[in-house]
């Protein structure tokens, strides 16, 4: 049988990079300072075990999770190969959470304060032993974070990464970190749910001391909402269906509408939507004062529970305002739908250019694209982390101004017309020939206002996520690629 050495000696270099998150261990040291450790022992064993599927990049994650899984359970399997299966798979959750926090950072740090490096000493706590097996039965009660993933990791139920994801946004000091700066974790459309009629009024007559007029509108939204959201919900987990709560569909916001209009409010779906998002403010903002969150602030200019009030209270608005309102929650979404397919159009164009080089030049393509704009990483740390030479090989790679230009014009031609339609619905007869023209240069400046912000945070290396718009959708789209893939 190869010895260890000689295994990790031999390694192809045309190994997916993808891999090394099996045998890369993200820990803290002594200092707090975050450190990346190979660990040998683990990348000879998967390059042993998986070897030539791995270069070929026919094997997914889920396959490896899966046998790992089962060697490690194995009561027939030797000791050394269930300790060595136990080892990847805790490279890779100490790799998961580590993206947890990129994710939570990208999020909200920016918003609310915090950074990754204030994250991880609550979740990097996993201690691997190398030179002999962890114990799994040991004198202290003591267990981190990335064991309790570990031990109630089930690959037939889920994949280790959304697992690892689901158990970190769950664990009690991220919480309660993440509460102190005024974030829960939790959907508006969950808050909602399960909410009784009687707790949103007492808490929007004690907490927020809205008038009775206000709570009853409130009310009456509330009851519409658990009519027919929380009816469907209830019959999708009859039916089998698991999984959070997903934001309500356009049916389900036109049958709301609908309901309400019975009770004497009468809205548009759009409307609908905004003010559900109003009441889960509220009760957000009550939810976490009262698990010990920061309280709500008001600006004495415009205050926000005031703002909000006024959302839910005035079904009788101004048909002006109304027809903006709704225009600019069309052209919201529209814009970060047409961002979000524009990024994925352009990336997988440049991947397709790149194929002729090879799975490798891919691979580092995306691994460079990622660490660029959602570690904020330099050229040159990029090239050792991909395996390249020099930090002209990243920059020759990655080709970020031909990228940013490459998303202006297609952005630029598919919002277009879809905003021209919508805004036709809304313009001047008269104004109609003009109104082309006014659109192109409404949106091109729109557009390269956001490329501008993000080519002009790209000159700095910030070892934190880039906060530009651009930069934001670009990791959510690489990270929900990564995790498909």
């Amino acid at each position: 049988m190869k010895t260890i050495s000689a295994i990790a000696d031999r390694v192809d270099r045309s190994v997916m990079s993808s891999a090394v998150k099996y045998w890369k261990f993200v820990r803290l040291d002594a200092t707090g300072r975050r450190q990346v450790e190979e660990i040998a022992a683990a990348k000879a064993f998967l390059l042993q075990q998986f070897g030539d599927d791995l270069r070929q990049s026919d094997l997914a994650d889920a396959t490896i999770q899966r046998l790992l899984w089962q060697v490690w359970q194995s009561e027939t399997t030797p000791s050394d190969e269930r300790r060595l299966a136990e080892m990847c798979l805790r490279c890779y959750i100490s790799n998961q959470i580590e993206q947890v926090c990129l994710h939570l950072e990208g999020q909200f740090g920016n918003e609310h304060g915090f950074t990754r490096y204030d994250l991880f000493p609550l979740v990097l706590n996993d201690v691997l032993e190398v030179r002999r097996a962890p114990q799994i039965a040991t004198r202290t009660t003591y267990r981190s974070l990335a064991t309790e993933i570990l031990q109630s990791f089930d690959p037939a139920k889920a994949s280790l990464s959304t697992w690892a994801t689901r158990l970190v946004r769950h664990d009690k000091e991220v919480n309660a970190f993440l509460l102190d700066h005024g974030i829960y974790l939790i959907s508006d459309w969950a808050i909602l749910n399960d909410t009784t009629p009687k707790q949103l009024q007492r808490i929007l007559a004690e907490f927020h001391a809205l008038t009775i007029a206000e709570i009853n509108q409130a009310s009456q939204l509330l009851q519409a909402y658990h009519q027919i959201y929380r009816q469907d919900r209830l019959q999708q987990r009859q039916s089998g269906g698991k999984g959070q709560c997903p934001p309500p569909t356009l049916d389900q916001l036109r049958r709301i509408a609908q309901y309400l209009e019975g009770v004497t409010q009468k809205l548009t779906p759009e409307a609908t939507l905004s003010r559900l998002q109003a009441l889960a403010t509220l009760l957000r903002q009550y939810r976490i004062y009262v698990r010990g969150g920061a309280a709500p602030t008001e600006s004495l200019d415009q205050p926000e529970q005031q703002a909000l009030a006024v959302e839910l209270q005035s079904p009788e608005r101004d048909a002006e305002q109304e027809e903006e309102n709704e225009f600019l929650s069309f052209y919201r979404n529209q814009f970060l739908s047409s961002l979000d397919q524009t990024l994925a159009q352009v990336t997988s164009d440049r991947l397709g250019q790149l194929r002729r080089k090879g799975s490798e030049v891919m691979q580092q393509f995306l691994s460079g694209m990622h660490l660029f704009h959602c570690q904020g990483r330099s050229m040159t740390e990029i090239a050792a982390e991909v395996g390249l030479q020099a930090q002209y090989q990243v920059t020759r790679l990655l080709k970020l101004k031909e990228f940013r230009a490459d998303v202006r014009q297609r952005l630029l031609l598919t919002l277009r017309d879809r905003i021209l339609d919508k805004a036709r619905e809304y313009a001047d007869p008269n104004r109609l020939k003009s109104l082309d023209q006014t659109i192109d240069a409404a949106l091109d400046e729109q557009i390269a206002a956001i490329l501008q912000q993000a080519e002009a945070e790209a000159s700095v290396a910030r070892h934190c996520p880039l906060d530009s718009l651009f930069a934001r959708r670009l990791c959510q789209y690489l990270d929900q690629r990564s995790t498909e893939s």
